[in-house]
Order: structure tokens, then sequence, then C-alpha cells
């Protein structure tokens, strides 16, 4: 089967044609979805790209996190669909509290944009399959908006259920609690970060590596990761 992976558009969205490629690249079928929709075309898998859904009026990804189609995103992320947010996509997902916690203004009050070097540490979800736990991966960065927080109880549940999906190596960018760069939730279907994997897909165009300039291609593999998830779900 090819997998049909979904990619919402919402007003502000700036990503959604990168990650529709980066899907493609991949091996699978990108779909184009709306925010004002209700229908998921009967995707396998959902991304919610970066961006500035609705200006990040109110707070980042607020008000996109209340759009028609998440009443969709969350009855599909409950029943086990994998859903990616990526940057905006990040924010709105834990507006919507698929994820715990919530995103501020960088601790130095600047946008960053930066390639940065990431620390897988949950392997086990649909977006992570193809590394490793432990493995040293460089995706771009670029958030104003990317400072991680949560309450203390909240900080120790997530750090020891596991839920830590990446965390920053050699600098922390934003002033992120525990240098935390993504999480999972508790089934591992749902993945957010505030690096940008679509955009470490092909050589030439990615992350410097000591190959070659602009070589990196690691964040291909959180697309194949979602391939292998529904089709082998389908198997």
């Amino acid at each position: 089967m090819t997998a049909r992976i979904g990619v919402i558009t919402f007003p502000g969205s700036l990503d959604d044609g990168d990650a529709q490629r980066a899907i493609r690249l991949a091996g699978a079928e990108p779909v184009a979805l709306w925010h004002g929709s209700h229908d998921l075309e009967d995707v396998d898998a959902l991304v919610l790209p970066g961006g500035f859904s609705y200006g990040d009026y109110l707070r980042a990804g607020a008000i996109a996190a209340l759009a028609p189609i998440m009443t969709e995103v969350k009855d599909a992320a409950a029943k086990g669909m994998p859903v990616l947010g990526i940057c905006n996509g990040f924010q709105m997902l834990v507006e919507a509290h698929l994820l715990p916690g919530g995103l501020i203004r960088n601790a130095h009050q600047q946008f960053i944009r930066r390639d940065q070097r990431l620390r897988v540490e949950n392997a086990s979800t649909a977006w992570t399959s193809a590394f490793e736990t432990g493995q040293e991966i460089t995706i771009p960065l670029k958030n104003a908006d990317g400072g991680y927080i949560c309450s203390a109880e909240t900080l120790k549940r997530i750090e020891g259920d596991g839920l830590v999906a990446f965390r920053y190596l050699g600098v922390n960018p934003n002033g992120s609690l525990d240098d935390i760069a993504g999480l999972t939730n508790e089934h591992g279907n749902v993945v957010g970060l505030m690096p940008h994997p679509e955009h470490a897909v092909e050589p030439g165009f990615g992350p410097n590596t000591p190959d070659a300039m602009r070589s990196g291609v690691d964040g291909l593999g959180f697309f194949t990761s979602a391939i292998a998830a529904v089709v082998g779900a389908a198997a």
C-alpha cells in the first residue's frame, strides 16, 4: 500500500508545501487538507506544519487549536493515528492538550534560526522508529516561541514516563526546560517538536554535514518512520 499522509494548511502556514514534499520524497502520498474542513479524506497519518497560524495572535497555536478540523485530529489521535506537529504544529498540539505543557517566547526574546543538534530520546514512536535511542541528528530550527514550559509535576511525569522525544544538544536555543526539543504522548502516535525535519530531507537542501555543505537528510527518518507505522498497522 502507499501511505496517505495529510498536511493541514491553516491561515499563516508557511511550511505546508515543504512538508508535502518531504512526504513525497519519503515514498508516501501527501494529501492537502484545509483547516476549515471536517474531512480528513481517509488519510493514514497527519502533519500539522510550521508557520504563524492566525498570525500567532493570542498565543502561538492557540486559535489554530480551535479550528474546525482539529475536532477530527483529536478523534483520529485518540484512535491511534500518527500525528506530527512541527514548530507551530507543536504549539497547536500543546494548545489542544494532545501533548502536555506549553510553549512561550524564547528566553532571549529573539527569533532564532540555526541547524540544531538533537539527541533522540525515544525511538519507539510512530515518527522516530527509523532512529536509535541516543542517536544524534541535526535538524533546522527557526522559531520565536519555542521555550518549552510545564509544571514541576508534569515535568517529573514526562521525564519518568519517557515522553521526551528529542533533546537539544550543544546549546539550548530557547530556554526550554530540561533542554526539551520535542515530546510524544503515552501511546507514541502523537509527536511534536520545534525543529523542522521537512527541511532536512534531500541532499543539497539540508543542514551542513562533515561530508558536504547542505547534505544533511536526518529529517527523512521522521516520515519513513510514519510510513512504516502505517504499513505495519495495515499488514
